[in-house]
């Protein structure tokens, strides 16, 4: 019998992203094989390169101010990322939280 899950995210751990220093990510979910449902925390000046995904990415600001695509995006935006599309680079204007799902694999960052 299939059952509802429930995650308390007031008490799960964030793992820090060693690529990326200030950022710590909160896995919730795999909803497809690669993909990820997680939140991201960047801290003020934090800055994720240009990159894309092989796959439909969708990301919701829950909290802060971010920069992407030079746009800027308070709690409260939602935006959609077609697969194989460049986005970013990412800039946490203050320290931001997002929402993130991704319907497949990572994808490739961008080098300086």
């Amino acid at each position: 019998m299939s059952q509802q899950n429930f995650i308390d995210t007031n008490n799960k751990k964030w793992d820090k992203l060693p690529s990326f220093p200030a950022t710590e990510i909160l896995s919730l979910a795999q909803p497809v094989a690669g993909g990820s449902i997680h939140k991201l925390h960047m801290s003020a000046g934090t800055v994720i390169p240009v990159h894309s995904h092989p796959c439909d990415e969708y990301v919701y600001v829950l909290e802060g101010t971010i920069e992407t695509a030079g746009r800027e995006c308070n709690s409260g935006t939602f935006w959609f990322t077609p697969a194989n599309t460049k986005n970013g680079s990412h800039i946490a204007i203050t320290d931001v939280e997002i929402l993130t799902i991704r319907l497949g694999e990572m994808g490739k960052f961008e080098k300086d």
